[in-house]
């Protein structure tokens, strides 16, 4: 390459960098993200130019969200005939946030850990007359894989319709004869893929989502994917810890509706759906999903409105504990009312970057007031808030960036004074087996581990 080809290739990827840097100023959601990029792109396009391609944009374009932000008077009017627990009404912002009301007359049921939360939700699979809609992040093809699959072979093979959708990303080891295989026996299945040329190139906008559908009438959301690991087969992650959590009632339709939205997206059609009988049981209850197609942040206003809402205590479990502004400041605001603010995470890491991260965030924590814990048997992966005595959530959201604002997730918001204690009792439990942190966790520390923990925090927007 001669000289002048060489200079004129360097002055056109600064040229590009120069556009792109002003695409992140434009179109990146934090100013933090928006200096790191756009600096970057600016003095090292050679470097970041690609890294901006498949990491930068922070918008998914095309979706068709399924919730709109309505009025609390609207919200209200919308409710279904069952009684709704009065608690609800200090949550009456996520309501509106979602578009959707709460509504009562849940059964809801714990599921702890893979062993447990798998038998009830395979024979449930296995007992599937009409319909079965089941969605995972991943999907292993190994023991338990397989026995996930023939559950799926099966019920096809007797006539139900069964829909799968699985992450193409969180699944990418997934072979494809597993696929074929499910295919040839009558199981509609598809990897949940960006396919607009905007998105194509992201590694974000994953679909992280767990959601199983049963006849339109018990539905499964929590943190736990299919494969051996979240059975606990897995070292040096074993014993692994998870909870799952069974709906029946009304807001199963809008589970289904929300597997309808990303089954859409993908094969253009609907799924089959079913109608969802009323429930037999107090809960009142509400959906929550967020995704980066949403207007705002819905994961991150989530998790700031509950914690706002709370008066006696906030108790946390999450794998991945790195919070933005908005949910640390309603911590430590949380604490300065007095409330039992508890935060529950790994004693071990899954991804040393998060973990380091998530280190110093403990640290700033502790300071604050906020007393963090650290679960020593095993991998924490649950993901589960406690409020007050009434209220809790179980489902796929983690306390980072990427279920703040990156990918599709999905909980249940739960207001009833039994379910609560249900799990205040588990998180109770693992609370004590757990280690509480204190400052010299961080200050102990070889200084360059230190550093290394101030450096992953820099990649807080991408963690």
């Amino acid at each position: 390459m001669t000289a002048s080809a060489l200079t004129l290739g360097i002055a056109l990827l600064h040229l590009l960098g120069m556009f792109a840097a002003m695409h992140a100023v434009m179109h990146t959601r934090t100013p933090q993200g928006a200096i790191g990029w756009a600096l970057g792109l600016l003095l090292l396009p050679y470097v970041t130019l690609l890294p901006y391609l498949y990491l930068g944009s922070s918008r998914f374009l095309g979706y068709r969200v399924g919730h709109h932000p309505l009025s609390p008077r609207a919200v209200l009017a919308a409710a279904d005939t069952h009684a709704i627990d009065p608690g609800c009404a200090r949550f009456a912002a996520i309501s509106a946030l979602q578009g959707r009301p709460f509504r009562g007359g849940h059964r809801l049921r714990l599921l702890i850990d893979g062993e447990a939360a798998f038998d009830v939700m395979l024979a449930a699979m296995a007992a599937a007359e009409q319909c079965l809609l089941v969605q995972f992040f991943i999907i292993h093809d190994d023991a338990l894989g397989r026995r996930l699959q023939q559950i799926l072979l099966e019920r096809a093979a007797a006539g139900v319709h069964v829909c799968v959708l699985f992450d193409g990303i969180g699944s990418h080891a997934l072979p494809q004869h597993y696929v074929d295989t499910l295919r040839a026996g009558g199981v509609a299945i598809h990897r949940f893929a960006t396919h607009r040329w905007r998105n194509r190139f992201q590694l974000n906008f994953r679909n992280h989502r767990k959601i199983v559908v049963v006849d339109g009438a018990r539905a499964f959301v929590g943190g736990l994917n299919v494969g051996d690991e979240y059975l606990g087969l897995k070292p040096p992650l074993a014993p692994w810890r998870d909870t799952q959590l069974e709906l029946h009632g009304a807001v199963v339709a809008d589970l289904q509706q929300l597997f309808a939205d990303d089954w859409q997206w993908i094969t253009g059609a609907p799924p089959p759906l079913l109608p969802s009988p009323s429930g037999d049981g107090n809960a009142s209850a509400l959906v929550v999903a967020s995704g980066p197609a949403d207007p705002q942040e819905t994961g991150s206003l989530f998790f700031a409105a509950a914690i706002n809402a709370a008066q006696q205590r906030v108790w946390l479990s999450t794998p991945y504990y790195v919070p933005d502004h908005a949910v640390r400041a309603a911590l430590q605001l949380a604490v300065l009312r007095g409330v039992d603010v508890r935060v529950l995470i790994p004693s071990r890491p899954d991804h040393r970057t998060v973990f380091l991260a998530s280190t110093l965030h403990a640290y700033h924590a502790v300071r604050a007031g906020i007393r963090v814990f650290r679960y020593q048997p095993g991998f924490l992966h649950q993901k589960a808030l406690l409020i007050d005595r009434d209220a809790a959530a179980i489902g796929s959201m983690n306390l980072d960036s990427r279920s703040f604002r990156l990918n599709f997730e999905v909980a249940a918001l739960a207001v009833d004074p039994a379910f609560a204690a249900d799990v205040a009792a588990m998180l109770t439990e693992d609370f004590r087996h757990a280690a509480a942190v204190d400052e010299r966790e961080y200050r102990d520390a070889p200084y360059l581990r230190r550093v290394a923990m101030h450096v992953a925090r820099l990649f807080d927007p991408l963690l």
